[in-house]
């Protein structure tokens, strides 16, 4: 299996999928611009130190990057000549172990996604299964015991140079604040790897689950379960979590976990609401979760800062697809029309702004269109930049035609198109 590894087609098919991820470089500060000329310099070394099992593993760097909730979760950025290799031995190994995986696991695997997760969890919704056991595993990219996981793995792969590649990987030592830390579990997140094992490990609860006759929906690490009462949901509960604590030695957030009813329920971002049409009594849509809006207004607000020092095109481009693609199975029709209306007034301050001075504000609205003794007035008012913005005199001079020709994409439209 280590040719498969090593082949130059594999290699060459990981070296073009890590350039094209970009990305931070690792603890040798090698940037991912530099990795062409290093791996044309070294890499007959490195395929032959591989294949006779010396190859030595870099220290993965460990960077905090802030949660949404205030907290901090640790990522481990490998050498991107490391990288290169994990997606190398990535390649290899998803297509042995992906027959294996079940149905209803849905996060980072070929031809599955989170909208397919979402569609699911609410079919089981909205077929009766209303009590959700609701498990947050605590911390699961850094309890993952490395001996459970190299077992499961061990009896699919017998090549014992991909099995000393592997385990390289998973026990480099981790620099946090200048200071190397061993480590004998946890799958740092921020390596090519990690997706891969995160399923080959939690592919074992899913196979209980399925063994049980559960309904349930896995994307990575967030599951949930789908029975038909409350007495039941707190039997499966309890069952799946010693299985959890016994079996695969991954505990709990018990703060974060508990039975829900589908109103006090979320997945993947999106939340659960009843919906009133004739003779669906009893049945759910789905709607984005609050925290959400609150952070793509705060992303928006951001973006459309006058001091922001990006062109126009790219204020209005930047973030609004993204968004709108991931949350168009939820009704965001008329929040999105609210949010376009604050979004447009936005942009006007951005253009006022930019004009700066007296002069040529007055020059710019003649041109719009405003008669010279308004424009003079205008130009000269005390009224702050929201204010104007906000006011008829941009409102019907920048037009929505206007700010399309600019490269403004409405987001009504760009919804409904995609609808």
């Amino acid at each position: 299996m280590i040719k498969q590894v090593t082949s130059k087609k594999n290699l060459n098919d990981a070296y073009a999928r890590v350039y094209r991820n970009k990305g931070s470089a690792g603890v040798d500060k090698v940037h991912i611009n530099e990795l062409k000329s290093t791996l044309q310099g070294y890499a007959k070394q490195y395929i032959s130190q591989i294949e006779r099992k010396t190859y030595q593993v870099s220290p993965i760097l460990g960077v905090e990057i802030p949660k949404s909730n205030g907290k901090k979760r640790l990522l481990g950025i490998p050498t991107v000549v490391d990288r290169v290799f994990q997606q190398a031995l990535h390649q290899v190994l998803q297509p042995i172990f992906e027959p294996c995986f079940q149905s209803h696991s849905y996060g980072f695997r070929p031809q599955r996604n989170a909208h397919q997760a979402i569609a699911q969890s609410l079919l089981n919704v909205n077929s009766g299964f209303q009590h959700i056991v609701d498990i947050d595993l605590k911390s699961f990219f850094d309890e993952v015991e490395h001996y459970i996981l190299l077992e499961l793995i061990d009896k699919k792969v017998k090549c014992k140079a991909t099995m000393r590649l592997l385990r390289s990987f998973l026990r480099a030592p981790i620099l946090i604040n200048g200071k190397l830390q061993k480590r004998r579990k946890g799958v740092p997140q921020g390596s090519p790897l990690s997706p891969l094992l995160s399923n080959i490990l939690l592919n074992e609860l899913d196979k209980e689950l399925e063994k049980r006759g559960h309904r349930y929906v896995r994307y990575a690490d967030d599951f949930s379960i789908y029975v038909q009462s409350k007495m039941a949901a707190k039997r499966v509960g309890n069952g799946i979590y010693k299985f959890l604590r016994d079996k695969l030695h991954l505990p709990i957030n018990r703060a974060k976990s508990g039975v829900r009813k589908p109103l006090d329920f979320q997945v993947l971002g999106y939340g659960f609401v009843p919906t009133y049409k004739k003779g669906e009594k009893g049945k759910y849509q789905l709607v984005v979760k609050a925290s959400k809006w609150v952070g793509f207004r705060s992303k928006l607000k951001y973006l459309t800062k006058k001091t922001i020092p990006v062109s126009f095109d790219e204020r209005i481009n930047l973030l609004i697809r993204g968004w709108i693609n991931y949350f168009k199975a939820a009704s965001i029709q008329a929040k999105l029309k609210k949010l376009e209306e604050w979004l447009r007034n936005r942009l006007r301050y951005c253009i006022w702004h930019h004009w700066k001075k007296p002069e040529r504000k007055r020059k710019n609205l003649i041109r719009l269109g405003v008669n010279q003794n308004t424009a003079y007035a205008w130009s000269r008012t005390r009224m702050g930049g929201w204010a104007v913005a906000q006011s008829p005199i941009l409102g019907t001079t920048i037009t929505i035609k206007r700010l399309k020709m600019r490269g403004y994409v409405s987001l009504i439209e760009y919804y409904k198109r995609d609808v």
